[in-house]
């Protein structure tokens, strides 16, 4: 029979995933499924099989189903509409450029954050495997603003310093930056009941609040611009993009939930007192984010609807990890949203074709 080898951590770092600090023990007993962990992983961190969490690895295979490129999406038409004086009010171009502005700087946090910070914390593999497709993701997204923003010819330099000019974007940018740089700081290892509740709460911080409440008042503009047949193409890669991140959404829903199963001594009341303050900031910053992108009441839309929207998505947000919804009786204003969100079957916004939306299949388009 052939000698087993077993990963033995010589230091915090190794169990954080680190590829140094490590020795092996030959003969060592067979690793089983229940050494592995979402985080302080101390089995063979870098060996797919035997699966623990298959939730994780089908989701990997539901995203590799669901590949697009964002330059396959035609933008002839919106580059026609955005250069005809008369084409947009100067609300809705503030929409667009607003949109354009913070999910660029938004989606490349995002990444950063996941290259070197949450890979090197979450030691499982079939986990690390989605959040590679994920970075990957995250990577179209920023290629497909890009492709936005030069198919229209818009003022780059305008756009990307949104997050240091444009208070409302600012904000946000602001609100999550101590998040993602806890979790990339070099000195900072879990293993201690403090490191392990400093990343969950980063993890509600970045995949709850960033992900999964600051996005959502850019999207329903723009898509409700494409469903009124405005700017088309540009809606197009945000239908592509968000559906991207309810998959991005459940998967840091799942992680955060596990990591809860398996440490259950850090879900304290205290600690999920502070959860609850976060997400009512969250809405609170992105209400804010409403009110400048829609002084006026525009595609009917105005931002008392997304009040009434944010208070909605945070309470599916608080019932989705444990917490009491904080909002009692709030409503989604926005039907057709969450019909976007949960992937379901719709008829899309170009009223000339259906999209058949799958959790794990490709786009089905019949002309």
């Amino acid at each position: 029979m052939a000698t087993m080898l077993q990963q033995k951590s010589k230091s915090s770092g190794a169990a954080n995933g680190g590829a140094i600090g490590l020795e092996f023990e030959m003969g060592a007993a067979r690793i089983q499924v229940d050494d592995k962990r979402i985080i302080n992983c101390r089995a063979d961190l870098n060996q797919l099989v035997p699966f623990k969490y298959k939730w994780a690895w089908q989701k990997y295979l539901d995203a590799c189903a669901n590949h697009w490129m964002p330059n396959e999406i035609n933008m002839s038409a919106d580059l026609a509409l955005w250069k005809d004086p008369e084409g947009l009010t100067e609300d809705e171009r503030l929409i667009v450029k607003r949109s354009l502005g913070f999910f660029s700087t938004a989606d490349s946090l995002v990444a950063n954050n996941l290259v070197l910070a949450v890979y090197r914390h979450i030691t499982n593999p079939e986990c690390r495997q989605y959040l590679l497709r994920q970075a990957f993701e995250e990577a179209l997204h920023t290629h497909g603003y890009q492709h936005v923003i030069e198919s229209l010819g818009m003022d780059e330099a305008e756009l990307f310093n949104m997050y240091r000019e444009v208070p409302s974007v600012a904000k946000k940018t602001a609100w999550s930056l101590p998040y993602t740089q806890s979790l990339a700081d070099p000195d900072f290892h879990t293993g201690t009941f403090e490191n392990d509740q400093r990343l969950l709460r980063d993890l509600i911080a970045f995949y709850i609040v960033f992900e999964g409440i600051f996005f959502y008042v850019g999207f329903a503009q723009i898509l409700s611009m494409g469903r009124r047949n405005k700017m088309t193409g540009t809606a197009e890669q945000f239908q592509y993009i968000l559906r991207d991140e309810s998959m991005h959404l459940n998967f840091g829903i799942d992680v955060i939930n596990q990591i809860k199963i398996e440490n259950p001594q850090l879900w304290t009341e205290t600690f999920k007192q502070e959860a609850i303050a976060m997400i009512r900031s969250g809405v609170d910053l992105e209400y804010d984010y409403a009110l400048d992108t829609m002084p006026r009441g525009i595609l009917g839309l105005n931002a008392e609807m997304f009040k009434e929207y944010l208070q909605f998505i945070a309470n599916r947000r608080c019932a989705q990890i444990g917490l009491q919804q904080q909002y009692p009786g709030a409503a989604n204003p926005f039907p057709w949203m969450s019909e976007v969100m949960d992937l379901k079957k719709e008829k899309n916004f170009f009223e000339t074709r259906v999209t058949e939306y799958q959790t794990g299949g490709t786009l089905n388009w019949d002309e």
